[in-house]
């Protein structure tokens, strides 16, 4: 996996996790993304190091405003993403886990292009 498409789903996942969980630790990344806890930490100190999260003295992980600003993005393009190839007759778990691919290489060109036609074409 590419470092920044790696960064890219780390950002997401502690979005996401945010949303349904009071407190975000590596351990629930781990969970998620059903990764080692020992790879997270390393990931986890290479987004702190580059200023995209915070970790409290208690281990809990907050997202910076640059770490933030990539998460929405990438959720953005994932939810968007999602649905228009569930719209199209794509099963629900194949345009997620295909949104997943695509949202991490597609430019902001191209995909402010397809949202652009999509949302023309009442498409939503």
């Amino acid at each position: 996996m590419h470092t920044n498409e790696s960064a890219e789903n780390y950002l997401e996942t502690i979005l996401i996790l945010s949303k349904s969980h009071p407190v975000v630790r590596s351990v629930d990344v781990a969970s998620e993304l059903g990764f080692k806890k020992s790879s997270v930490s390393v990931a986890m100190k290479k987004l702190r190091e580059s200023n995209q999260i915070t970790v409290s003295p208690e281990g809990y992980l907050y997202l910076t405003e640059s770490g933030l600003a990539i998460a929405e993005k990438i959720y953005e393009r994932h939810l968007f993403l999602s649905k228009w190839l569930e719209n199209m007759g794509v099963d629900a778990a194949v345009a997620a886990s295909d949104a997943c691919k695509i949202e991490h290489v597609i430019s902001a060109e191209s995909f402010a292009a397809i949202k652009k036609h999509i949302d023309l074409n009442n498409m939503n």
